[in-house]
């Protein structure tokens, strides 16, 4: 009798999943301890020391997680939601200020990140709502609460401000309410009207900056009197489109009624966008689109990360003997451009190690999402997935040019406590969600 053994799934453990992890973290650490070296070959940081701290105390948090049953976390998500509410909030008002954001809240050198926790309570609130309206699923109501549960939390860190942690929020949401079957109408006109309210808040800007065209368009933009009769336009006609959709069922009646909302609520929420976004906020998104209209400013951090990435070549200048890194010329080197000190000295072959661990990660998160018989823990997954990818393309998107500077860290590499216990302990709900794979049936 031939008895086959599957390494993953022995004693109910995702080994693949844990080693990835594992890996990744180690990898942090040497590489939060090459950017604390300077050009002298001395190491002026003990951030190497607090993350090795982290990771331990972090994995204890994940392992003792991972044993319990991850349902009892569908009773407590709403405490847990509410209570990290009230950390934004306090955080938004007597919370310290780093790097322009009031994102920290504490005593002296020890403080917490709410909206790192925050990304994980409200995955928790927002799988026990959307399974406990299951067979609501697509309707506008639940469609409305369940954004509104996104909201909540992303509004508080957009007021610290922290533009980069509050966009997390909308690929959670999306993924979430796709994987539980929400109407695939919502979510196109939720992520149409998010692109084109990015595009409108920005055109103002990118004539100034990039084209540097004087363009009588600009005040379509930028005139509060002009932009509101157009906006008044706008919903005059969307009511007769409704009203010749009702009256004669045609497809083009609708059709233009969805276009102009979309395009009216994109361009009145452009002008808020331009009041609320602070002036680096902006210069960061125009730095992406051209470095060089401030390459001693805010260009500078793209241009030394890309240049730090490409000068890594294939096999990187070996480690500890990166340049851009030991000279200081990249900032927050050590939590939001680990990646290119990563590129510099490893170089690409090296990079691609990064991606295969990932890789298995997402592959290992979807295989939990396929496997779990229960709508909770799919749920949970799916937010999981969906966060810790758009910290993976965002931060690696930034360091090598594609993506605009967000202040978003690489998770698993980058320093920082409150990130790395949030998200160790979301891997200990997978785990967890993982050993009940076939207990847990509805």
């Amino acid at each position: 009798m031939k008895i086959k053994i599957n390494l993953s799934s022995i004693f109910g453990f995702d080994f693949f999943l844990f080693v990835s992890v594992q890996i990744l973290m180690i990898i942090g650490i040497f590489f939060i301890y090459s950017s604390g070296v300077n050009s002298n070959g001395v190491v002026v940081s003990t951030e190497y020391i607090k993350q090795i701290v982290w990771v331990i105390s972090g994995d204890i948090l994940l392992l003792i997680v991972s044993f319990l049953d991850y349902k009892i976390f569908k009773a407590i998500s709403p405490w847990l939601y509410f209570i990290a509410l009230i950390l934004l909030a306090l955080t938004a008002t007597f919370g310290q200020v780093v790097n322009g954001s009031r994102s920290w809240i504490g005593i002296g050198s020890l403080g917490i990140q709410p909206s790192e926790i925050s990304k994980l309570t409200t995955i928790l609130f927002l799988s026990s709502y959307l399974e406990d309206n299951r067979n609501s699923i697509q309707s506008i109501r639940t469609f409305i609460v369940a954004f509104i549960i996104i909201f909540l939390p992303m509004g508080l860190v957009l007021i610290q401000p922290d533009l980069g942690t509050a966009m997390v929020f909308i690929p959670i949401f999306i993924i979430m309410m796709f994987m539980a079957g929400g109407k695939s109408r919502n979510l196109i006109f939720l992520i149409s009207t998010g692109i084109l309210t990015i595009l409108f808040s920005m055109y103002p800007y990118y004539s100034m900056f990039i084209s540097k065209t004087e363009s009588n368009s600009i005040i379509l933009f930028t005139d509060q009197k002009i932009m509101t009769i157009i906006s008044l336009a706008m919903a005059a006609i969307v009511i007769i489109s409704l009203l010749g959709y009702f009256l004669t069922r045609k497809g083009y009646f609708y059709l233009i009624s969805s276009f102009l909302t979309i395009t009216g609520i994109s361009y009145v929420l452009s002008f808020f966008a331009r009041k609320v976004l602070k002036e680096y906020q902006v210069m960061r998104l125009i730095v992406f689109l051209d470095p060089q209209v401030d390459p001693r400013g805010s260009g500078w951090n793209i241009i030394q990360s890309v240049t730090a990435v490409g000068s890594g070549g294939a096999f990187g200048k070996g480690y500890l003997k990166g340049t851009q890194s030991h000279y200081r010329y990249l900032p927050e080197q050590s939590t939001d451009f680990i990646f290119s000190i990563i590129s510099e000295e490893i170089g690409f072959m090296g990079n691609l190690l990064i991606i295969l661990l990932f890789s298995i990660i997402f592959w290992r998160c979807i295989n939990i999402i396929l496997k779990s018989r229960d709508l909770f823990g799919s749920l949970i997954a799916s937010g999981l997935v969906g966060m810790i990818f758009f910290h993976f393309m965002i931060n690696i998107g930034m360091a090598i040019g594609i993506m605009p500077i967000t202040g978003i860290p690489l998770v698993f590499l980058s320093y920082g406590g409150s990130s790395l216990w949030t998200i160790l302990f979301g891997i200990g709900i997978l785990l967890s969600v993982y050993h009940r794979r076939y207990k847990n049936v509805n």
